[in-house]
């Protein structure tokens, strides 16, 4: 081969993508292990656990789904119960994204409720919804069923302290715990209750999602109620607020993102409901694949962390294969 053409072939080569090299042989990647997790070590999330949010199209007239697996008992019940009762009364429909905080939050609700650029009456919410107080943020690890024993959290990182408390899985969440009581924690994707000052604890008429770091200090503070599985991207990349705190301020109107509707998935039609499902947090594999984050191994990787933050070991959810 001549110099050029050697050239020409080493400049190539060096130019390959990392997909494109042949990877040295190494242990399973946390991806490769969820692949290879039996068909018995997923479980069926109900249709009434799951919420079908429909945004407006983009500006390329792409449809925009969310979809969000609401929290099981005994967990955040009360929000639970009014936010079905707001989905299925056609409550959200109509509203928006009214802010938008950079590494923070996403925020949807009626723009004209508690939102400093409101500009007529809010909408009259729907009999029957629930009032909770502050002590509902927690539950009471005696209601947990299998108690010490379904607490799990895999691989030597059972009960791994951190600030905000103990870090576990179990149930197919992420959960913190101290004195007996477990609550939910503010990852990626969660979702939470917009509510005022205490005592006020929000009706679940304003929700958000995590959009950024996760926000820790928000954990026992305010009721999170579930989390995105599909369609995060959409709530992620929405354009920015520039009003206090990333509401869209007066002359953003363009900027909010109407919500077409939300519905219970059970209340779809059968086609139409999503069919998911999650590994189960207190299986075999989940324990392996939460060994392989906490202790990366696979070929790219060159020194094993040694453990990893709950938010950063996320329960895997998929679509049902037909």
């Amino acid at each position: 081969m001549n110099k050029a053409l050697l050239a020409a072939a080493t400049a190539l080569a060096l130019a390959l993508p990392l997909a494109a090299q042949e990877a040295p042989k190494g242990y399973p990647s946390p991806a490769e292990i969820i692949a290879a997790a039996p068909k018995g070590d997923w479980v069926a999330i109900p249709a009434e656990d799951l919420l079908v949010m429909t945004l407006a199209p983009d500006s390329e007239a792409n449809p925009r789904i969310v979809v969000i697996q609401l929290m099981p008992a005994p967990f955040s019940q009360g929000w639970v119960h009014n936010i079905r009762l707001l989905a299925r009364s056609g409550w959200y429909d109509g509203i928006s994204v009214n802010r938008v905080q950079d590494n923070y939050v996403t925020q949807w609700g009626d723009p004209n409720y508690d939102n400093p650029e409101a500009t007529g009456e809010p909408k009259p919410l729907p009999q029957g919804l629930k009032v909770m107080g502050e002590a509902e943020y927690l539950a009471s690890l005696t209601l947990i069923k299998g108690s010490e024993e379904t607490m799990t959290s895999p691989a030597g990182l059972r009960a791994s302290a951190d600030p905000y408390g103990s870090s576990l899985h179990a149930l197919g969440w992420q959960l913190a715990g101290r004195d007996m009581k477990l609550w939910p924690v503010h990852c990626y994707g969660m979702v939470g209750v917009g509510r005022n000052y205490s005592p006020d604890t929000g009706s679940g008429a304003e929700l958000y999602t995590v959009i950024g770091h996760a926000p820790r200090q928000l954990d026992r503070n305010i009721a999170l109620v579930g989390r995105v599985i599909e369609g995060m991207e959409h709530l992620s990349s929405l354009p920015r607020g520039k009003g206090e705190l990333g509401f869209y301020a007066a002359d953003e109107a363009d900027k909010r993102t109407p919500i077409l509707s939300v519905r219970v998935a059970s209340d779809l039609p059968a086609p139409d409901q999503p069919r998911l499902e999650y590994l189960s947090t207190e299986s075999q594999a989940f324990e392996t694949y939460a060994e392989a984050i906490a202790n990366r191994r696979d070929p790219f990787f060159i020194t094993p962390a040694g453990g990893a933050d709950i938010c950063n070991i996320r329960v895997p959810v998929r679509r049902v294969a037909d």
